[in-house]
């Protein structure tokens, strides 16, 4: 049992073959190691999952939040899903911002654990500190959005959406899950496939109802509001997160295309090049100038980064949330397109059918590739945003072969296309909007991640672009070992608690600790947070290891390896063979493993984690 503040020590566990929810109370030995979100969600997948297949009713699906989810900590509004991945084999997990993961922690819960799988449609009413499962057969085979519109007019306005569209139903191995509510048009877990995972379950979402009223109190108040004036004090006077004058809150995350694109690191039509001609017409600053209409905010969040838009007229005729940075270079320069109405209009096409946006852009353009290149039969252009439209409907209801395909994800698709080097991927996830060969932290980075090819689980770009924890070059590979080594302890805590990462461009370790220890009661330093990360970290590792993951996994796609960069300042960089090793060699020893990338049993000990 846990006592800590912050915590509202309540798991739901529901058996959706037998329709019958458990509660039971939080482990305070495990919360002391593991924390909450991605951490604990970890444990109880180590416990629960190892060996069952990612889309089979013997799989789990932890949905988390953290101690500090739905306090007063400022950028304390995320949600996490965590479960194994139907897309990569290996650990998943994704997170949202917006208003369902304090809701949850509102409602009376630190996690729902979603077991077995139902025969019939259902969604899970989440209330009061009580799980019930409703019928959802006329929610069944409807976007999102419709959703939405369905459980607002029967729950009301306050009610927050967290679930799938068909991508989801249709288990697509890249499907999301969408977070709606009042405050939110369209936020997502999008990352590893969760989606597919609570479609496998039957699960068309949770329905979740929770009052700022029943938000837990700090264990120490006192201590608590001196460190969050601290934290926001910080938070207001970084260029970075400075509430309506810094750089995301006034052009929201895709502030970050024209600085990437002009470094040369911005994978452009499957990363044959690193820079887009038409990057100004899908920047942040020409989003801002045509299609902005609002920029509403999360739970407890002063910056307020997120973008509403709308089209009123013409094909592309819409209105939603988004889109971000990474969506932006995925349905943009990944694929040709150079327009923001219709990267815009393929990103909201996204979050109703509940497509990871990455993903999705990656994997068309392996289609576009190979096309191309006389892979397929079937034409696929560059730029042709009527065909990619196309392709995004036929790939979420699985339509036809190419649809099917598609609807594996980029790895798989390239993989049957005949031809495995065309998918941008690392342990079967597509990259995101940052090209390695102009951005070396992420030859690391990429190459070890425990989900696949991610720029959240280290963001090296926060040092060699801004300059945050320290400046580094971002096309030497020096210092970038110990870069990473820090910045993914950092993170595995930060996911745990769960708070945004921009937190991190203005708050270290510290801030960290303070708002921690204040909340829950529970003293820990700046050096715990960094070992609690790594405890959590290598956990993942564990994971993946007992699913067959070594060294031979951590590995780039063969293009960044063997193509040097055509153009801007990273033009000619090529990561070799060798040096690659000697990086790889460094990191095991960073973390105590053995050179094969396995994790050695007197590691695990002295970690707590066997």
């Amino acid at each position: 049992m846990v006592k800590a503040g912050g915590y509202a020590n309540c798991l739901a566990w529901v058996n959706l073959t037998d329709r019958k929810v458990e509660y039971q109370e939080v482990d305070e030995e495990e919360a002391r190691k593991f924390i909450g979100g991605r951490g604990l969600g970890g444990r109880i997948l180590l416990k629960h999952a190892v060996g069952k297949d990612p889309l089979s009713p013997e799989n789990i699906l932890a949905i988390m939040v953290g101690p500090l989810t739905g306090t007063l900590t400022p950028m304390s509004g995320r949600i996490c899903a965590v479960s194994r991945s139907p897309l990569t084999g290996a650990f998943g997990d994704s997170h949202a911002g917006g208003w369902a993961g304090a809701t949850l922690k509102w409602a009376g819960f630190d996690g729902i654990i979603l077991t077995g799988a139902s025969d019939k449609p259902v969604y899970l009413i989440v209330k009061n500190k009580t799980v019930t499962i409703e019928d959802a057969e006329t929610l069944w085979g409807k976007t999102t959005e419709e959703v939405y519109n369905m459980i607002k007019e029967k729950y009301g306005d306050e009610a927050q959406f967290y679930g799938i569209g068909p991508a989801g139903e249709n288990k697509v191995r890249f499907a999301c899950i969408m977070h709606y509510g009042k405050r939110s048009m369209g936020r997502a877990s999008g990352r590893a496939g969760m989606g597919a995972v609570m479609g496998s379950k039957k699960v068309k979402g949770l329905v979740i109802i929770g009052e700022e009223k029943d938000m837990p109190k700090p264990a120490n108040p006192q201590a608590f509001e001196k460190a969050r004036q601290e934290a926001l004090k910080k938070i207001s006077e970084s260029p970075v997160t400075g509430p309506k004058k810094g750089g995301l809150s006034i052009y929201g995350t895709s502030v970050l295309v024209n600085i990437v694109n002009e470094i040369g690191a911005w994978p452009t039509r499957n990363a044959k090049d690193t820079m887009f001609e038409f990057a100004y017409y899908i920047s942040g600053e020409n989003l801002r100038g045509t299609i902005l209409r609002d920029t509403p905010t999360c739970h407890a969040c002063p910056v307020a980064c997120k973008r509403e838009v709308q089209v009123f007229d013409g094909k592309f005729k819409h209105k939603s949330e988004g889109p971000e940075y990474e969506s932006i270079w995925a349905l943009g320069a990944m694929i040709g397109v150079g327009h923001i109405e219709a990267v815009s209009y393929l990103n909201y096409l996204a979050n109703l059918y509940g497509l990871d946006t990455i993903e999705l852009g990656n994997t068309l353009a392996v289609a576009a590739e190979a096309s191309e290149r006389g892979l397929i039969k079937e034409t696929v252009k560059w730029g042709d945003i009527d065909k990619f439209i196309e392709l995004t409907r036929r790939l979420s209801y699985r339509e036809d072969d190419l649809g099917n395909t598609l609807a594996e994800g980029g790895a798989k698709a390239a993989q049957i296309f005949g031809d495995p080097d065309i998918s941008m991927s690392v342990k079967g996830m597509s990259i995101p909007a940052y090209d390695p060969r102009g951005l070396k932290g992420f030859v690391i980075g990429y190459s070890v991640s425990n989900r696949g090819a991610c720029h959240l689980r280290a963001y090296t770009p926060a040092s060699e672009i801004l300059g945050i924890p320290y400046k580094t070059d971002p096309l030497t590979l020096e210092n970038k070992v110990e870069l990473v080594h820090l910045l993914e302890r950092l993170f595995a805590f930060t996911d745990s608690l769960d708070m945004c990462k921009f937190s991190t461009f203005a708050l270290g370790p510290e801030d960290y600790a303070a708002l921690f220890s204040a909340y829950t009661g529970w003293e820990i330093t700046s050096d715990d947070v960094l070992n609690i990360g790594e405890r959590i970290w290598t956990q993942e590792r564990y994971f993946n290891q007992l699913h067959g993951f070594t060294r031979k996994d951590d590995r780039l796609p063969k293009r960044f390896m063997t193509e040097p960069s055509p153009s801007g300042p990273s033009k000619g960089h090529v990561i070799d063979e060798a040096t690659f090793n000697k990086l790889i060699d460094e990191y095991y020893k960073k973390h105590g493993w053995n050179m094969d990338g396995t994790v050695p049993q007197e590691r695990l000990k002295q970690l707590g984690i066997i």
